[in-house]
């Protein structure tokens, strides 16, 4: 038990009191995540959609997921990840307040369009400010201790969610706003006149900027390959949040409350041990490794759904499930961290978000589609041979990113 206790204090010794503060607002804000995975229920069951049009609808979101993070990168580069995070949770909180009154396929869809613009800004200038408040030696740990952070607000949120849709799906567009609202506040009043640790500033003068031409995250060529295997790694995984719940309340029959702590049953473990394991890991294994292994155990937990239904197995999948996003989504942020440069990290940092928004409009739609038409085993089974594929691609094209002792 000492033991244990010691790798915990470790784990969590030396990160700066901004990297907290970054989690406390990331917490805030995705407590409000209650809503994502109860949307295609609400579309079906409230507002009476087909469940291929609630999988167009979740693609709406998908692709401002794309636009939001190509924007709130390339604006964060220009204006400062702290202007960005501001404006994104003050402006998604009233947006929230209205979803109730849009009623048809075609408005649902334009104001889940917007709004995942303007929610998806936060996410690369977040990322950005990781970089630049968390010490060099302590980055990966900076993305795990957030990533913690969201998936404690994941773990509630759905958790709350599935309880509260029982009386009112209005009450979790309510609920959103108001943790956006809180986040939003919290952040401002911390960060607002803070000096960042990593700035460009402090390490070059004007001269050294003009003379070193810095890489363009457009063009670079191994970082557009390996985002490739990210978009193929998230299309598979984010069924999670999509296709998975349908496929609890359609084909094993749970109860909303059900769903609601199975998948809250994820970010609990999440909360718990990512940092734990990443500490750990990361002393013996190299982040090439690890996505390779993270991949590959994420394609087994979806190839459990094939074989077995019962209680027990589900909640297993769902664990292999977080034990592979434990380490695979915290590392692609890492890759990209190390790879872009001190000018240009909100590029960098808005690319790679896309390749997981990409996802948001790929997964919805063909997981549906391949649902409605071919069934969910089919599914499943299509979804672990993309993850194995994604084992295979990183094994052979993320060294190239990192410096050599990683």
């Amino acid at each position: 038990m000492k033991k244990i206790l010691k790798i915990y204090i470790d784990a969590y010794s030396g990160l700066s009191q901004e990297s907290w503060m970054l989690a406390i607002v990331m917490l805030l804000n995705r407590m409000g995540s209650m809503v994502l995975p109860f949307l295609g229920i609400y579309m079906i069951s409230e507002l009476g959609f087909t469940l291929e049009n609630s999988g167009i609808v979740l693609s709406c979101f998908g692709i401002g997921s794309v636009i939001g993070s190509w924007f709130g990168g390339w604006i964060t580069d220009k204006i400062g990840n702290f202007k960005v995070q501001a404006l994104s949770l003050f402006i998604s909180a009233p947006m929230f307040l209205t979803l109730p009154l849009f009623k048809t396929v075609e408005s649902f869809a334009i104001i889940m369009l917007v709004l995942s613009i303007v929610s998806e800004m936060f996410r690369p200038a977040n990322s950005v400010a990781i970089t630049r408040y968390a010490r060099k030696e302590n980055i990966t740990r900076a993305f795990s201790l957030n990533r913690m952070a969201l998936n404690l607000g994941f773990s509630i949120g759905p958790s709350m969610g599935g309880f509260l849709s029982t009386y009112s799906y209005n009450l979790l567009f309510y609920c959103n706003a108001a943790t956006a609202l809180i986040a939003g506040i919290v952040f401002v009043f911390f960060f607002k006149g803070r000096k960042e640790r990593n700035s460009s500033d402090n390490s070059e003068n004007n001269q050294e900027k003009e003379v070193i031409k810095e890489r363009n995250a457009y063009t670079d060529v191994p970082f557009l390959i390996f985002n490739i295997f990210c978009i193929l790694f998230s299309v598979a995984f984010f069924q999670i949040l999509n296709t998975l719940p349908l496929f609890y309340k359609e084909v094993v029959h749970l109860t909303q409350s059900e769903i609601g702590l199975l998948m809250g049953f994820s970010g609990i473990l999440i909360v718990v041990f990512e940092m734990l394991l990443i500490h750990y890991t990361e002393k013996k294994f190299n982040i090439t490794q690890l996505l390779v292994f993270g991949s590959f155990i994420t394609a087994i937990s979806y190839s459990i759904f094939i074989f077995n239904h019962t209680l027990a197995f589900l909640y297993l999948a769902i664990g292999m499930m977080s034990i592979g996003e434990m380490l695979v989504l915290p590392l692609m942020s890492t890759v990209t961290a190390f790879r872009s440069e001190k000018n240009n990290k909100g590029a960098y940092m808005g690319l790679n978000g896309m390749s997981v928004s990409f996802a948001f409009i790929i997964s919805p739609f063909l997981g549906t589609h391949i649902a409605t038409s071919f069934g969910f085993n089919t599914l499943w089974m299509i979804t672990s041979i993309i993850l194995i594929i994604v084992a295979i691609g990183y094994h052979f094209f993320t060294k190239a990113l990192l410096p050599k002792n990683l």
